[in-house]
């Protein structure tokens, strides 16, 4: 039988190790989808409800697997679908490979039916690689070459595949003018900075008495180097929001998550150090950072395209977090006086005190911080965790302790909404054996998870563990926004384009022979965690949340809630409710207990 370019291309990917691939059929790669035919799927062809969903589960599957994820569509409305989640892979620095079907050659340049422009289309999200394969022999190498490309720079790549060429006989490179051979994998390799800048960097930080580090999730494979300079340094460590799974959320000195969805004391250490250790993470609000001028500054980070930004460091150091971390380490000196490690350690655990105190505030019916509080302590030690964007985000930054084995992740720099349950499935195909959940809105859950679910249902009973649980806040309402325009634009919320119907998404569930439970009462929520973390498949949660529960930022006063409350007042629907839990949460904030050092 003649191998097919769509055959070489599918044999190709299992040398690479490549084993599922999330897409959606089309006739634009017919000839891919034949082959897979040919393989016996293999590597396993996930199928979404919609091209953007594919390629939010690949980049679940890439992030929580530590492998390339791979996703496929046709031409035209299938590779536009792609770009969402491809720009979310992008932005956060994860490697996935976009592989799209097109138009026979001989159509291209007829403004043929569902001809597009692929290569100007994908010219800005793959950036780094982004090429057409017009001949068998050039298959090889392009595809090696956006795999590896990938993977090497953490990045979108991207090979696009006309329809008529997939079905042509391969042939391989020849040893010929205008021939380019190519071999498959990727080495592995540890980057480390020069002797004399780490010399730099310990003089840097040697210098502080207090000392403040922020990890991403650059060092999420450096927690025990973390911990080693951290404890030398007698420094807190915040974390940007994809950095949350890198270090365990109840060492005293873990101040949490950082800015508009972070902590109080990361905000307070921020203010108050002298010297500050970012590792791994390219954090973008500055206005969390110490102000320019009052610490100074040392930035690891293994892609020298990313360092230098967000703050005026006096030292850059390129290299893999860890391996740069073990050289610093007999270079730094060890804080003798804990008076700083001390007052942090103070401030957590007050911020620990506020945090359930502010869970138990009475709401109308249910608290979403209580949902998400109740869950923390209820969390297997293997668990992976998605959130979508939205008030979802602020409940999963502030109250979650992950700890150990645990992991999570968002759509960190795109924040797209949509992105929380199609990253439960990847992360389920990458381990079929842990449990998954994703915490979502409800306005993410009727954009794009409900029609998710049905891929759940399709594939659930092929996991070996078949806990995927689907936690949906219901407060109808599009709440961050709508917090949003109160706390920046002082406008009321506008009910036409905020206010959302409350679907029986439990009910929903049940009808895809998936577990499904509604919790309207406070006194339902352990039970139903507890319930959905035994249940024998996947399980929906529907709490039906008080959308007055306002998520705070961490640096808010008075002033700024009663900004907030003004704009209820010139009209807002929820406005009663929206006084009531903004000041009965702020309050939480002010009870005696421990203060804050900086409270205005």
């Amino acid at each position: 039988m003649v191998t097919k370019v769509s055959d070489h291309l599918l044999q190709r990917l299992r040398e690479w190790d490549v084993t599922h691939v999330f897409a959606y059929p089309g006739d634009g790669i017919n000839g891919l989808l034949a082959a897979w035919g040919r393989a016996d799927d293999n590597p396993r062809f996930v199928q979404a409800r919609h091209e953007e969903m594919a390629a939010f589960e690949a980049v679940g599957y890439a992030k929580f697997s530590g492998k390339v994820g791979v996703c496929v569509a046709t031409s035209g409305p299938g590779a536009i679908h792609l770009l969402n989640g491809l720009y979310d892979a992008k932005l956060d620095h994860v490697p996935v490979v976009a592989i799209v079907g097109q138009t026979n050659r001989s159509a291209l340049g007829g403004s043929y039916q569902q001809e597009v422009d692929l290569l100007s289309l994908y010219k800005d999200v793959a950036s780094d690689f982004c090429e057409m394969v017009t001949v068998p022999e050039q298959l090889p190498n392009v595809l090696d070459r956006a795999l590896r490309t990938a993977m090497a720079r953490r990045t979108v790549t991207a090979v696009i595949i006309p329809a008529d060429v997939q079905d042509l006989p391969y042939a391989p490179p020849e040893h010929a003018f205008k021939m380019v051979p190519s071999s498959p994998g990727m080495p592995h390799y540890t980057t480390v900075p020069d002797d004399d800048d780490l010399r730099r960097a310990a003089d840097v930080l040697n210098s502080g008495g207090k000392t403040a580090i922020l990890i991403g999730q650059g060092a999420r494979g450096a927690r025990a180097e973390v911990t080693a300079v951290a404890d030398r340094l007698g420094a807190g460590v915040a974390k940007a929001l994809l950095g949350k799974d890198a270090l365990d959320d109840d060492l005293p000195y873990v101040t949490g998550a950082i800015g508009l969805l972070g902590t109080r004391p990361s905000y307070e250490m921020m203010r108050e150090c002298d010297s500050l250790l970012v590792i791994g993470s390219s954090f973008p609000y500055s206005q969390f950072l110490p102000k320019f001028g009052k610490a100074r500054a040392v930035q690891i980070d293994i892609d020298p395209h990313m360092v230098g930004m967000r703050y005026p460091f006096e030292v850059n150091l390129v290299g893999d977090a860890a391996a740069t971390l073990r050289r610093l380490l007999p270079l730094l000196e060890q804080m003798e006086d804990p008076a700083w490690r001390v007052k942090i350690e103070a401030n957590v655990a007050r911020w620990w005190e506020v945090m359930e105190r502010r869970a138990a505030v009475e709401a109308d019916p249910v608290n979403p911080e209580y949902v998400v509080h109740v869950l923390s302590g209820l969390l297997p030690d293997d668990v992976i965790l998605s959130a979508d964007s939205g008030s979802a985000a602020n409940w999963y930054a502030r109250h979650l302790k992950l700890r150990g084995a645990m992991r999570g992740s968002l759509s960190g720099t795109l924040a797209s909404m949509g992105a929380g349950v199609p990253y439960a499935i990847g992360a389920k195909f990458a381990h079929g054996d842990r449990p998954a959940i994703a915490l979502v809105g409800d306005g993410a859950m009727q954009m794009n998870g409900m029609a998710e679910l049905i891929t759940v249902a399709k594939y659930w009973q092929e996991w070996a563990d078949p806990r995927l649980i689907v936690a949906v806040l219901n407060n109808r309402d599009l709440n961050q926004v709508t917090w949003e325009m109160r706390g920046l634009e002082g406008a009321p919320q506008f009910l036409p384009s905020q206010s959302i119907p409350d679907v029986a998404y439990a009910d929903f569930a049940r009808s895809l022979g998936l577990t499904g439970i509604r919790v309207e009462k406070p006194d339902e929520v352990t039970g139903a965690w507890e319930s959905a973390l035994a249940a024998d498949r996947p399980c929906v949660l529907d709490f039906v949340t008080d959308p007055a529960v306002p998520p705070i930022p961490p640096h808010s006063t008075l002033e700024q809630i009663e900004a907030a409350a003004s704009s209820v007042l010139k009209g807002d629907s929820d406005r009663a409710a929206v006084l009531r839990q903004g000041f009965k949460a702020k309050i939480q904030d002010l009870l005696p207990g421990g203060g804050h050092s900086g409270q205005s």
